[in-house]
């Protein structure tokens, strides 16, 4: 069964080529252009993985989604990779530094452009370890 992956961007473009690479490799695929319409999205399906981005609408809205996700019973288990073209500017250390754990917690951070192989290993990785986990607390 092929797994399910919700991607929240208002970039159309980017989304795009992500949904396209993502499709390609067999999941399926959701899209949600705004932070409010991917949160009812969340709501109402499940998912194997949020894709998500930082900068939407605002502001940062893709971190008080995230921080949602880690409040609710129903989602914290789930993988989220964030995709984004910032770092500096919201304290993001890179290549592989850990995220400041009170700024938000997230499974995994890549910058934009994402290179396709990289995205599918990544994607990959993070849905296998959550069903590790969840094998593991049953």
């Amino acid at each position: 069964m092929a797994k399910r992956i919700l991607i929240i961007d208002d970039d159309p473009d980017f989304v795009a080529g992500i949904k396209s690479i993502l499709d390609t490799a067999g999941f399926e695929v959701d899209v949600a252009y705004d932070p409010k319409t991917g949160q009812k999205e969340l709501q109402s399906q499940t998912y194997d993985l949020l894709l998500l981005d930082i900068m939407m609408g605002r502001g940062a809205e893709g971190v008080m989604i995230a921080r949602k996700l880690r409040k609710d019973a129903k989602l914290r288990e789930m993988p989220v990779l964030i995709i984004t073209g910032m770092r500096e500017q919201i304290a993001f250390l890179f290549p592989g530094e850990p995220i400041h754990p009170r700024f938000v917690e997230v499974d995994e951070l890549v910058e934009k452009p994402v290179e396709p192989t990289m995205l599918i290993e990544k994607v990959n990785a993070l849905i296998q370890a959550a069903e590790v986990r969840k094998a593991l607390t049953q």
